[in-house]
C-alpha cells in the first residue's frame, strides 16, 4: 500500500529534474505530509502532456463513472492499483493502456506492525534523489455540472527484502522507476506486456529507511514540517529487526 508520501519539493526541483514546466504552479503546494485520504492534489508527469507537470487529484476516477455519488464512492478504493491486475480490473485497465503518469515524491511512510504497535518508517532514495512513483490516471466530466475531474492512482507491487520487513502486514511497496524506465513508462506505443514488466520492486540498495516519531500519527499537530520525517528512536524490543 502506498497511502502517505512526503512531495516536499518546490517548483524549480521539479522542473530541473523532468525538464518539464509545472502547470498552475500558483497552485501547487509542497509538504512534507500528504495522506490520500484528504484526496490531495499533487503534481504527475503525464503521457499526453509532454513537457508539462501537472496537478492531479489522488483517487482514480474511472472515465465510465455514471454519477458524482459513484465517483465520491470509486475514489476511496482507488489510491492504488496492483501491478498483478492493472491490465484486468475495470477501473485501471483503460488507464494503464492510455493514460500512464509518474509522480514525484521526496519519500513516502509506511507502517511496522511490532506486536499491538505500529512503528512509522520513512522511506526514501539512499542518493536523496526524487523518487519517480508509477501511476495511471484518468479524466472524468460530471454531466450535470461539466466539472472536469484528472485524477490518478499509484502502483503498487510485492515488497522488496526491506519493504517486507517493514511493511509486515501487507509486504507491498510503490513502483520506483529508475530513470531509464521514466519514458518507457510514459509511452503508450510501448507494447503492453513490456510496460507490465517495469512494475517491478525496487532494489534495495537504492532505498533506505528509518523509524520516524510519533507526531505522524496525530491528527491535530501539523504534519508539514521537518520533524515529521527525522529519525527517531524506539526501544528495540519493539521492533522486528
Amino acid at each position: 500500500m502506498c497511502f502517505t508520501v512526503n512531495v516536499n519539493l518546490i517548483r524549480e526541483e521539479l522542473e530541473n529534474r523532468y525538464n518539464a514546466d509545472l502547470i498552475d504552479y500558483d497552485k501547487y503546494r509542497p509538504s512534507y505530509y500528504y495522506h490520500a485520504f484528504a484526496l490531495p492534489e499533487l503534481p504527475a508527469l503525464c503521457s499526453g502532456y509532454r513537457g508539462q507537470i501537472r496537478l492531479l487529484k489522488w483517487g482514480l476516477i474511472p472515465y465510465w463513472t455514471r454519477s458524482i455519488d459513484e465517483a465520491k464512492e470509486i475514489r476511496l478504493k482507488t489510491f492504488n492499483a496492483k501491478s498483478e491486475s492493472i491490465d484486468t480490473k475495470p477501473s485501471f485497465s483503460s488507464a494503464f493502456k492510455s493514460k500512464r503518469c509518474i509522480i514525484p515524491v521526496k519519500g513516502f511512510f509506511e507502517w511496522q506492525h511490532a506486536g499491538k504497535e505500529k512503528i512509522p518508517w520513512y522511506i526514501c532514495r539512499a542518493d536523496n534523489e526524487i523518487m519517480s512513483l508509477a501511476g495511471i490516471y484518468d479524466e472524468w466530466t460530471e454531466s450535470n455540472t461539466g466539472e472536469q475531474f484528472t485524477t490518478f492512482s499509484i502502483v503498487t507491487t510485492d515488497a522488496n527484502i526491506l519493504m517486507s520487513e517493514i511493511h509486515n502486514s501487507k509486504k507491498r511497496m510503490p513502483v520506483l522507476l529508475e530513470k531509464e524506465s521514466e519514458l518507457l513508462w510514459l509511452n503508450t506505443a510501448l507494447e503492453l506486456n513490456d510496460a507490465k514488466r517495469l512494475l517491478k520492486p525496487a532494489s534495495e540498495e537504492i532505498l533506505k529507511a528509518h523509524t520516524i516519531s510519533p507526531l505522524i500519527n496525530s491528527r491535530t499537530a501539523d504534519r508539514n514540517t521537518a520533524e515529521v520525517i527525522k529519525p527517531y528512536n524506539y526501544n528495540q524490543q519493539q521492533l522486528l529487526f
